[in-house]
Order: structure tokens, then C-alpha cells, then sequence
């Protein structure tokens, strides 16, 4: 059974599978050059670092809603063991397990799929219990590494933190390029700050889930025809959270992973590259954004820095 409308309208135009290939698992990673590459390089002018990622710990922004995503239970396994006899050098060791989307995160092409396919028409079934995302995993990534444009709607709208019934539209990202004075362009990696993550940076998990700001269901239009790489927010379900279709459960996590190739990142913390962003009155950068390669995930935890 297909999607209600407008999903299916709208995934026709923003279909990219078979754009660079029938065998491609990247994606719209592709359009991230080696010119693209220089041109971010470009960009560094103070060398100011700002990481965007949250902290990997336990009772961070899990609260048990999927179940299975556990925030990290780190267990040290070594405390200054000396393993070579008395004497010798000692190590410390530890282990974690964890939902490798639990904090911030890139999730893989390979995460969602809708009637039966994931991108570039592959079927879902090659998604198994043993060997995992068979294409299009995290690990078929390798490398993020692109100008970054912060689209700050929150400030360009005058507010710090968006209300949780906002869905994000194109006119809002068209505001929020006036805002900072840039224009997004082919290979870019765009970050969308709604400021929603200082609930959970503040302590409470259920405001910061629900309800939520997020993406509407009209932006994957506005990605595709830029030619984006990837898009990531600093809220937990990417999209307006409850959804603005009825019944109609993350349309834009389908539109992006499944029918563009577009890798897309949750959980981002976006507060610190906000206000470094307003004091240097420039809203694009170097960011470098690699996942863990995990063979055959669906997604992987990122430590993203921005380089201004």
C-alpha cells in the first residue's frame, strides 16, 4: 500500500535513484567534490573549532520510545591491570553498548525504507537479523567532509528556541539564508538549528521529544533542487513530531534516505556554532562529520566539529 498523499507526488520529484549509478549506496555524498573540498577548505579564516556533538553518556536523550536504542552503559573491564607482571606499564580498558543512533548521529541510507525498497530501489530484505544493512550501510559512508551552512531559523526569526508545533518550511530556510548572508549550493552539508536541543541540554528528555519542531514535509523539494549532500538538526525526530499528515509517520525521513540518498543527522548541538556564527557574522565553515564504519549498521554515532 503506497503512502497517502502528497507523499507519492512528492517523491517523484525528488527521486535520485540510478543518478550515479545503479550500484551507488552514497547517495547525494556524491556531490561532494574534490572542488567542493577546496572551496570548504576555503573557508577556515580564524580556525575557531566548534564540536557539535552531544555527550555519549547514560541518561542522555534515549528515553525508551524505540525500543532497542539505548543511551551508552559504559563498563571499565581494566583498571591499571598490568597485563606484562608486576611492575610493568598498566592500562585501563572499556567497553560500551549502546543504539548507535542514541546521541548525535548520521543515519545510513540503509535506515528506512518504504514499500519494500530502500534507495536506489534495493529491497528491504537485504536488511538481515545477521548480516545487517547488506547496502547502502553506514560504513559504505567512509568520509564527511564539506562546507557547512548553518540555516539558524530560530535566530532569523527573532526567538531562541522554536515552539514545538513549528514545521520548518522552505520560506523559513530562505529566511535563514538572508539571515546570515549565505547561499547554500551544490555538495554543502547543511545543519538546521531550531535550538529544541537546549530541553535536553537542560535536563528534560520528554519536552525535548515531544512535541517537536522539525522539518516539514515541503523541504525535501528545497534540498534536492540545491543539490544538498546532507542536512542534520539539533532535535531527536529530524521532522515536525507529531507528524503534519495524519497517519503519515516520518514522510521526510523517507524522502531523504529513500528516495534522494541523503544522509540525514539527528541530536546535533548546535547552540555553541549559533552564537560563534552571530559573533563573527559568517554562517558557513569547514565541517568534518565521519562516522564510526560500522559494516553493516544503519547508522553511527559523529563527532562533527565546524572549523570557522
Amino acid at each position: 500500500m503506497s503512502l497517502p498523499a502528497p507523499f507519492p507526488e512528492i517523491a517523484r520529484r525528488v527521486n535520485n535513484w540510478g543518478r550515479w549509478g545503479a550500484d551507488d549506496e552514497r547517495g547525494t555524498l556524491n556531490l561532494i567534490t574534490d572542488a567542493v573540498v577546496r572551496e570548504a577548505v576555503a573557508a577556515v579564516r580564524t580556525g575557531r573549532r566548534i564540536p557539535l556533538a552531544l555527550p555519549l553518556r547514560h541518561g542522555g536523550v534515549q528515553s525508551g520510545f524505540i525500543p532497542g536504542r539505548i543511551d551508552p552503559l559504559h563498563t571499565m573491564v581494566q583498571i591499571n591491570h598490568e597485563t606484562f607482571g608486576p611492575g610493568t606499564v598498566a592500562t585501563s580498558d572499556d567497553t560500551v553498548t549502546m543504539g548507535l543512533q542514541a546521541a548525535t548521529h548520521w543515519d545510513a541510507l540503509s535506515h528506512v525504507s518504504h514499500g519494500g525498497r530502500i534507495y536506489n530501489g534495493r529491497p528491504a530484505t537485504t536488511i538481515t537479523a545477521h548480516a545487517g544493512a547488506q547496502f547502502s550501510s553506514v560504513a559504505a559512508v567512509e568520509h564527511v567532509v564539506s562546507r557547512g551552512v548553518l540555516l539558524d531559523v530560530a535566530r532569523a526569526r527573532g526567538v531562541d528556541r522554536l515552539g514545538g508545533t513549528h514545521a520548518v518550511t522552505p520560506e523559513d530556510l530562505d529566511a535563514a539564508e538572508e539571515f546570515g548572508g549565505v547561499r547554500v549550493r551544490a555538495g554543502d552539508v547543511v545543519l538546521v538549528r531550531t535550538g529544541q536541543v537546549q530541553a535536553v541540554l537542560a535536563g528534560d528528555r520528554q519536552a525535548y521529544g515531544y512535541p517537536s519542531p522539525g522539518l516539514s514535509l515541503r523541504t525535501p523539494e528545497w534540498f534536492h533542487a540545491r543539490d544538498v549532500a546532507a542536512v542534520a538538526n539539533d532535535t531527536l525526530t529530524f521532522e515536525i513530531f507529531p507528524p503534519e499528515v495524519e497517519d503519515l509517520w516520518l514522510p521526510v525521513h523517507a524522502l531523504h534516505l529513500v528516495e534522494m540518498g541523503m544522509l540525514q543527522g539527528q541530536n546535533w548541538d548546535l547552540e555553541a556554532l549559533s552564537t560563534a556564527c552571530a559573533e563573527e557574522r559568517r554562517y558557513s565553515f569547514l565541517l568534518t562529520a565521519a562516522p564510526e564504519p560500522f559494516t553493516g549498521a544503519t547508522g553511527s554515532p559523529v563527532a562533527p566539529v565546524a572549523v570557522l
